[in-house]
């Protein structure tokens, strides 16, 4: 059986590990990615079951700061590429919930997680969209 796998693309590298050690563990195939264009890059390539976006990202200064994503630019590429377009997608974010959380659903996530993550009900609410892991 071939084990679901999960994009995280998160800014913040020691979220990055921690999700991803919690996900690994429940059985998942984790990916990462630390901005917009890592993480459009890794859906075309690597075609993930299901994707955990942090929304707020740093401006891009690693490319000449052109290109200002945030997870709403991200999840609008998302939709535009043929491999991503109907791939679930988990917003997670330490901004304010009031701000965000009607957009990104609004935006298409299908759910929406503030920090700091209750681990236990993001894996429910990813084996509830995916199914277990292996």
């Amino acid at each position: 059986m071939n084990r679901k796998r999960i994009l995280v693309v998160d800014d913040n590298e020691v979220i990055l590990k921690t999700l991803s050690m919690k996900l690994q563990s429940a059985g998942y195939d984790v990916l990462q990615a630390m901005d917009g264009s890592g993480a459009v890059n890794a859906a075309r390539t690597e075609k993930p079951d299901l994707i955990v976006l942090d929304i707020s990202f740093p401006p891009d200064v690693a490319h000449g700061g052109g290109v200002a994503w945030d997870g709403f630019r991200i999840i609008e590429w998302l939709h535009r590429i043929d491999e991503a377009k109907t791939v679930p997608i988990i917003v997670i974010t330490g901004g304010e919930p009031a701000k965000y959380k009607e957009r990104s659903l609004a935006a298409g996530a299908v759910a929406f997680f503030q920090k700091p993550i209750d681990n236990q009900e993001l894996l429910a609410t990813i084996q509830k969209t995916l199914g277990p892991g292996s």
